[in-house]
This record gives structure tokens, C-alpha cells and sequence, in this order.
């Protein structure tokens, strides 16, 4: 193959993604992993005393071009997976991972650092600089670099294991939920699932030459029916099969195949492999070392955070289950309420006591009502200016993925391109279950030849599994969205934004870069919070027939439900970061307690539910096992703290100024104290910087309305 032609090895400008095909990927790899080692090579035998721009900064070019082609393809395999795709990605993944573990462990290279750290020089970089030094020692040492030979090649291995055993985890989720799917005739027993859900089912059917409706595990599907659908048998057969995913239920259809998606041995092994690497690097755990570059300081503070939060949230959820049951017995002659039943049974409670419905408020919120709506709201807060990017001329043809992807540009107040973010909302059997957001490009400055700078624009992708649009009648209907996944969206924009407005020139803390993990999610957190503003959503509804705005009233009724369940809602955020924690703290993975009796214990002590014995929630909770959350989920919940206490100075201003929270001063201030510094400064520093004192939690109480 003709490198020159390869779209992996342009790095020009956007991926070229109509012209990458599996062709190119190995190709690409084993030519940027040559490039990669020739550099390292270079600067590990320089003779002469390190600095930045002689050591630190060639290891950041090369390193830059090898993680934005190998980002496009990772992208690919999660957003458009083909059994093509998987296989070549499989095949470089160890590549990938072996790389970067031993560059980790490359004594030299760390002893450079170090004297790097130990220089005059170092005095004179900027604070982003020296954070960044101060991180890659850390990181040295977490790799096992200071490890004895042998013991470094054993973590390599662990290395390489763990990052194989992520992507079977996530193939065999994926694989499991694109397996299932039900085809119904009868429409008795459709009866109560909205009408936009059974036309997508209906062109679904169709599509497979059937008649009636097919449902499948994507959320789209799921949801809605677990929440609508009066036929109970119905519930619980979609139930069955949505938490029997990927476990010793779910079985690939070929009798031949000797193939398991079961993902419990995948855990046991990871658990091992992750226990035996902390004990390497001399911790007595892995959750020591998942907190090691976190906020959070030790297993048993988080621990303690948790419990603390419990304690407060499970009298109301007590409350909430209470009210339920009671409601279900005499209202919906449910004398017990299944875990079938607890989605179905509040939303009939939440019609019941607020004379609405999620399906009604869906109706007002059309995708090209809620992507303006949110833009103008961002404008506003910082200043900026989003356009679609075929809406101006450009210098380059963008190419997507998938026709639903759309481009989006970012102008600052003087009229400077500073980002670009593409969005591709809509589920398909293609692409792997959640809402996400990813760094394509990340800002950073680069010196030309001949004197002189350029500032590389940011580029991020947002990633969601939405409903589609439909065609009902002959007539195409835009994607209509429900209040939650609004909610989801913003979410999401939060950690976009946090990317896209750096003003980091350096790219190891620039945008999302070196932001601690249990931290990372304050922006996306701090942006859900408009979406229960009237200012914000009287600009971003409009009834998808008859073209009214929502109404004032049904935006009341929503505020007044804003809390219902908030306490069963947060004791099961609770449930699942307990049980992370305890599985990489206390929990022995050679022991013969199970996995499955570790949820369990930890469900006695918060939860107020009790799933069906044959639930197999771990085999799909992909966050820690197939994702970057290990030792880490309690991070939702500690971020929280963060995010409500940040909103918390807009409610305050909102007093004192006729905008509302929509306060374009305070929102430069969250602009240049949170989303403009990156990681260039720990966390706590920028939420001070921000709020004026240390993070408390009151504010999250109030608005979960856990407040006396």
C-alpha cells in the first residue's frame, strides 16, 4: 500500500472517514509504532541534559499522531462495528497496548524526566508544564517503571490481558444485544407502548420481511416498553433477556459455534489481573491505584462519601418504594411489584399525581428544536457562536461515518474557529449501547519552522443511542426526544464543551486531558441543571403537530415530579459504585465469595430493591469493566457534589440580575476557572478559583430535594 494514500496517516485536518477502510489500519498502526520507537530511540540516547522542546516535546508529536489514528479507528469499531472491523481492531489493540506499557516501564526515559524535574529549567515552565511533568512521573510509576526486569515483563502481560479481555467484554455485550429481538402479531398485546415506538417497530419488522412489530434490547426499544407496555408477560420477557446479556443464559445462535458471550469468567480474570497488578506496584489493592491520580484520597474516604450519601438517600427511598407499592396494590391490582413492574408502576403513579406523562412531554422537544435550544443557551453562557459546518464554506470536504452525523463549528466573540464537534444521536445495531463523549482532535500549540505558532483546533465526537426519526403517514417526523434524554444530551455537550474550550496550549492537559477522573464529570453534571430552567426550555420546544411551545403548566407539573424517586434514583447510583469499590478493595477474586454474592451484600445494606436471582447486572456493567471507570463509578456521585455546588453561584447571581441563571458573567467565570483550564491545575484549585471555597454537599441535597 501506498502510505502517501492512506487517510489513517493524514493528519492534515478531519478523518477522512468515507476513504478509511480495515485495509488501512494495520498498515497505519505498524507505521506510526515505527515512528513512535525511532523517536523514542532519538531522545532516550541524547547525551545532552533534557528539556522541553529536545525531549518532552518530540515524544508529545509522535505520540499525538499515533493515538488520533488509532481514536479513528477505536471510534469506528464502537460507532460502525463489523465483524471486519472487530477482527483488525483486535489484531492491534495488544500492539497498541504493549506500546504504550513499555514505554511506561523505559527506565531511561524516566530518569530524563526526573532530571528534567530536577533542572533550572523546570522552575521557568509554565504551571501547565510542570503539571504535566509531575503527572508523567507519577504515571512512570504506575506503569512499573521502578519494577525489577522480571516483574516489568509480567506487567506487560497484565497489561496486554486486561486490554484484550475490555474488548471481548464489550463484543460479547454488544453481540448479545443485537441477538435478541421479538417479533409480535398480536396487537393486544402492544397495548399502552406509544405510537412513535411501534412504527420504528413496525419498519423494523418490515425490514426483516415480517409482520407485526419487532422490539430489540436497544434502549430506543427496551425502555419504552418496560415503562408503557400493560402486557406484564411482555415486561418481563424483555427484562429477562436485557439482564441476561452476555451471561450463561445468552448463547450464540449457531449450534456449531464453540463461541461464549458469558462475560462472568471475563470478570473473575480481570479482577485477577488488576489485583495481582496493584500488588506489583506495591499497593495493597487496585483501588489504591485507580485513586492514585483521582481527587479522592484513599478506598475508605470514598467508602465513607458513599455511606454518608446513603444514609441521607435511603429514608426517601424507603419513602418512594412505600409510596409505590401502595399505589400499584390498590390502583393497578399489582399486590407485588416486580422489577418488571417498578418502571411501568411509576410512571402510572407519576400520570397519577402530576397529570403527565414522559410520552406527552416527548412530544415538545423535535431534535431541530432541542440542538438550537441548546446552542443558544451555551452562546449566551460563554460567548460563542455554533454554526453547522455545511453551512460555511470550508477548506476541506467533511466526510462522516454515517449519513445521520452532522459537524458543528464553534466561533469565539471575535470570530476565530476554536472547535468543532460532530453528533451522531440515533441507535443501530452498530454501535455499542450508551451516550458518550470523545476527544477527536485536541487543542495544542504548534511552532513553525520558520518562527511563528498555530493553534491546532479541538475536535470532539458526541455520541448517543436516541430514537430516530420516523416516517408516520408518508410524512417524516423529526427524532423526538424525552425530558431524560435532553437531559442525557446536555450531559454530554457538558463534556464537549470542557474539550472544546480549553485554552490550554499544551496538549497533555488541554480540554479533558489530565483532568482527574473522579472530576471529569463536573461540567457535564453542571450543564444537566438547565434543563429544568423555563428560560432555557421555553426556547427549545415545540409540539411536534401542533407546533405550540410547551406550556407553562405541563413545565410546572414537570418541575413539581423533578424529584420523584430522586431517593431510589440515587441508593441504586449508590448500589453500583459500592459494589465497584468493594470489588477492587476488599473483595478476593480467588475467595469463594462470588461476584454476584457481593452485590448482593452490598444491595442489603443500600438498595431497596431486590432484583430476580437470575439478574446479571455485572455481565453488562461495562463502565468498570469495559470502559475507564474501575475503582472509579463512585465518580459520578462525587462530581455531582461538585456540579450542584457550582450551579449553586448561579442560583445565587440569578437574584441579582434580570437573566436568570442564563448569567453570561458568571458563565465566563465557570469558562475560565473550569472549562478553559483543563488539567493544567488540579480540580479542587479550579473549583475554588470558581466558587470562592472548597466544594460542599448541601447543594446536591436541596436539589434532590433531600433537604428538612
Amino acid at each position: 500500500m501506498n502510505m502517501s494514500s492512506n487517510p489513517l496517516l493524514d493528519f492534515s485536518g478531519l478523518p477522512r472517514f468515507d476513504e478509511i477502510n480495515t485495509a488501512h489500519v494495520t498498515p497505519a498502526i505498524e507505521t506510526l509504532l515505527t515512528e513512535n520507537r525511532s523517536t523514542m530511540d532519538s531522545i532516550r540516547n541524547d547525551p545532552n541534559a533534557p528539556t522541553w522542546q529536545t525531549f518532552v516535546q518530540p515524544m508529545v508529536d509522535a505520540s499525538e499522531r499515533l493515538s488520533r489514528a488509532w481514536g479513528q479507528v477505536s471510534h469506528l469499531n464502537a460507532v460502525m462495528n463489523t465483524p471486519e472491523l472487530r477482527e483488525v481492531y483486535n489484531k492491534n489493540l495488544p500492539l497498541i497496548t504493549q506500546f504504550y506499557a513499555e514505554l511506561s516501564q523505559d527506565q531511561r526515559l524516566f530518569d530524563k524526566f526526573k532530571q528534567l524535574r530536577a533542572g533550572a529549567e523546570f522552575d521557568m515552565l509554565s504551571p501547565a508544564r510542570k503539571k504535566i511533568i509531575e503527572n508523567e512521573l507519577r504515571d512512570f510509576r504506575l506503569g512499573g517503571a521502578e519494577l525489577p526486569p522480571e516483574k516489568k515483563q509480567r506487567f506487560l502481560k497484565i497489561q496486554e490481558t486486561l486490554s484484550e479481555l475490555s474488548s471481548k467484554f464489550n463484543d460479547n455485550l454488544l453481540d448479545a444485544t443485537n441477538a435478541f429481538s421479538l417479533v409480535i402479531e398480536n396487537q393486544e398485546e402492544i397495548s399502552g407502548i406509544p405510537e412513535d415506538v411501534l412504527h420504528t417497530a413496525k419498519q423494523l419488522a418490515e425490514k426483516d420481511s415480517k409482520k407485526g412489530w419487532k422490539f430489540t434490547l436497544h434502549m430506543p426499544s427496551y425502555l419504552p416498553i418496560q415503562q408503557y407496555a400493560d402486557n406484564r408477560a411482555l415486561r418481563e420477557k424483555m427484562y429477562h433477556a436485557f439482564y441476561t446479556r452476555a451471561s450463561e443464559f445468552s448463547k450464540p445462535n449457531s449450534e456449531s459455534s464453540d463461541t461464549s458471550w458469558d462475560n462472568m469468567p471475563i470478570i473473575k480474570k480481570i479482577l485477577e489481573l488488576r489485583e495481582e497488578e496493584a500488588k506489583l506496584l506495591g499497593y495493597n489493592n487496585f483501588a489504591e491505584v485507580s485513586l492514585a491520580p483521582k481527587m479522592a484520597t484513599s478506598p475508605e474516604q470514598v467508602l465513607g462519601f458513599l455511606r454518608e450519601l446513603a444514609a441521607k438517600a435511603k429514608p426517601y427511598a424507603e419513602k418512594d418504594l412505600q409510596e409505590l407499592q401502595q399505589f400499584a396494590t390498590e390502583t393497578l391490582g399489582l399486590p407485588k411489584l416486580e422489577a418488571w413492574d417498578i418502571p411501568y408502576a411509576s410512571e402510572k403513579l407519576r400520570q397519577a399525581r402530576y397529570a403527565f406523562s414522559d410520552q406527552e412531554v416527548k412530544q415538545y422537544f423535535p431534535e431541530d428544536k432541542v440542538l438550537p435550544g441548546m446552542f443558544k443557551l451555551v452562546e449566551a453562557l460563554y460567548r460563542i457562536s455554533i454554526v453547522p459546518a455545511d453551512s460555511i464554506e470550508l477548506e476541506q470536504t467533511v466526510q462522516y461515518w454515517h449519513p445521520d452525523v452532522k459537524l458543528f463549528d464553534i466561533f469565539d466573540a471575535s470570530g476565530d474557529l476554536i472547535g468543532r464537534f460532530y453528533i451522531d444521536l440515533y441507535a443501530r445495531d452498530t454501535k455499542r449501547g450508551g451516550a458518550w463523549m470523545d476527544g477527536a482532535i485536541a487543542r495544542r500549540r504548534i511552532d513553525c519552522e520558520r518562527g511563528g505558532h498555530v493553534v491546532q483546533i479541538p475536535v470532539a465526537y458526541l455520541t448517543c443511542n436516541f430514537s430516530g426519526p420516523v416516517s408516520i403517514n408518508g410524512q417524516q417526523r423529526p427524532a423526538l426526544f424525552t425530558h431524560n434524554e435532553v437531559i442525557v444530551l446536555f450531559h454530554e455537550f457538558g463534556h464537549g464543551l470542557h474539550h472544546l474550550l480549553t485554552q490550554v496550549d499544551d496538549l497533555s492537559v488541554s480540554g479533558i486531558n489530565g483532568v482527574e477522573w473522579d472530576a471529569v464529570e463536573l461540567p457535564s453534571q453542571f450543564m444537566e441543571n438547565f434543563c429544568w430552567e423555563w428560560d432555557v426550555l421555553k426556547e427549545m420546544t415545540r409540539h411536534v403537530e401542533t407546533g405550540e411551545p410547551l406550556p407553562r403548566t405541563l413545565f410546572d407539573k414537570m418541575l413539581a415530579a423533578k424529584n420523584f424517586q430522586s431517593g431510589m434514583q440515587m441508593v441504586r447510583q449508590i448500589e453500583f459504585a459500592l459494589f465497584d469499590m468493594h470489588l477492587h478493595y476488599d473483595f478476593d477474586p480467588h475467595g469463594d465469595k462470588s461476584v454476584l454474592q457481593l452485590l448482593d451484600e452490598v444491595r442489603q445494606e443500600v438498595a431497596v430493591i431486590t432484583p430476580p436471582a437470575y439478574n446479571r447486572f455485572p455481565n453488562s456493567f461495562a463502565h468498570i469493566f469495559g470502559g475507564g471507570y474501575a475503582a472509579g463509578y463512585y465518580s459520578y456521585k462525587w462530581a455531582e457534589v461538585l456540579s450542584a455546588d457550582a450551579y449553586g453561584l448561579f442560583e445565587e447571581n440569578a437574584s441579582n440580575n434580570s437573566i436568570g441563571v442564563m448569567d453570561a458573567k458568571t458563565g465566563s467565570r465557570f469558562r475560565d476557572e473550569i472549562l478553559a483550564m483543563g488539567g493544567s491545575r488540579p480540580a479542587l484549585e479550579s473549583f475554588v478559583a470558581f466558587r470562592g471555597r472548597e466544594p460542599q454537599m448541601d447543594a446536591l441535597l436541596r436539589h434532590n430535594g433531600m433537604t428538612v
